[in-house]
């Protein structure tokens, strides 16, 4: 979610003032709005907040080039002890500890521009554990789900996820071409292209109210949709969900933010104004600030499905690899310097002659159809399980 809702908040800027041709002259100042989002976990797990401004996307400024806040961040406890985040750049701040959750606690927040925010007073919230989770493969793809149950004290839930995924190249191969040596050798494990790993982020709003269901037991709920023949089940997947339990006021936030998300750009989606939160500008209460912050212990589960869990399972071309084919002119071991040193084409298929035990050329290939790095790393992640 990082990012996004201050990106949210100029689309919707625009297009309310694409609904009729007056274009009201409004001060840069104007448009330069706080906007924080965060959710940390009292039990240690190192979370996250994220501080940004919102944007007139209509400016004749680049857009990517996105000012974030700095300054010094804390969370206070009513006794007065300070738990400083540490800033990880571009509006990134990370929280790390184990505090009481029997206690109240605010944000502060000193910008190096003079200003100064707090929050409201917070109770950090006790989230439950999840139950389960699981996967279904059906005609359209892999739906993962999980179950939970709320409590008079976790109502609301937020669930957010992470995904990271083994993949290979189009071309996958075991050689590599040494320009110290001059000729083509089997890769190491530090350096080989055939077998990589990818992290994606997910910015999706999962939002669900356990009172809604009978003993306020949340079944089989949706995380994540991957259609059939995706990438990222041709291998192993992994899934890491997050599980938050929300007070009634960041539900409500962040069912204008979900909104706002899947409706942008209808005429009946909430405009910016409805987006507050329980931030507020020290100097001037008045001042508008967007974001909520909260306060809980965050419960995750992790979810690995391998290809062999939803065969059959068809692979689709993936847009990088669009074109890609190994060349039919074979590559002699004297021709390996010139067809290789350049590192746009790599030795992809290994020729042997009959009674050969090493290859005697190669047919070659693009090195975006066999690296694997240009896309990911080959770099096991810690967590990996085969």
């Amino acid at each position: 979610m990082k990012k996004n809702i201050h990106i949210i908040l100029g689309l919707i800027m625009l297009l309310v003032g694409c609904r009729e041709p007056y274009d009201p002259e409004i001060e840069p100042t104007d448009i330069k709005i706080l906007v924080v989002e965060g959710y940390l976990d009292t039990e240690g797990l190192p979370s996250l907040l994220n501080l940004s401004y919102t944007r007139n996307i209509q400016s004749d400024e680049d857009f990517n080039q996105i000012v974030f806040p700095s300054g010094e961040v804390f969370l206070e406890s009513e006794g007065g002890e300070q738990f400083p985040l540490n800033s990880l750049g571009e509006g990134t701040f990370e929280f790390a500890y184990d505090i009481p959750e029997d206690g109240n606690y605010r944000l502060r927040i000193f910008t190096t521009d003079g200003n100064s925010y707090s929050s409201e007073w917070i109770k950090p919230i006790l989230t439950p554990e999840i139950i389960d989770v699981g996967f279904d493969k059906y005609e359209q793809g892999v739906e993962v789900f999980l179950t939970t149950k709320g409590d008079e004290n976790a109502d609301d839930f937020l669930w957010t996820f992470e995904e990271t995924y083994a993949f290979r190249p189009k071309l996958a191969t075991a050689y590599r071409y040494d320009p110290e040596l001059k000729t083509v050798v089997l890769a190491s494990n530090d350096l080989r292209t055939d077998l990589c790993y990818r992290e994606l982020s997910n910015a999706d709003l999962i939002l669900e109210t356990s009172s809604r269901f009978e003993d306020q037991f949340v079944f089989r709920q949706t995380i994540n949709q991957i259609p059939t023949g995706d990438e990222r089940l041709t291998v192993r997947y992994s899934i890491l969900i997050s599980q938050k339990a929300l007070d009634k006021g960041a539900s409500d936030f962040w069912e204008i933010m979900r909104k706002n998300t899947d409706d942008l750009g209808s005429i009946f989606s909430p405009l910016p104004s409805n987006i507050g939160g329980n931030i507020k500008n020290d100097q001037n209460p008045n001042a508008p600030v967007v974001g909520y912050l909260s306060l809980g212990t965050v419960k995750q589960r992790r979810l690995f499905i391998g290809f062999q869990d939803i065969l059959p399972w068809p692979r689709l071309d993936v847009p990088e690899y669009f074109g890609c084919i190994a060349e039919q002119d074979t590559i002699f071991v004297d021709e390996y310097e010139s067809a290789f040193m350049s590192g746009g084409y790599t030795p992809a298929i290994p020729i042997f002659c009959e009674n050969c035990y090493d290859p005697i050329g190669f047919r070659k290939a693009e090195r975006r159809c066999t690296d694997c790095t240009l896309r990911g790393t080959n770099v096991k992640p810690d967590f990996w399980d085969e």
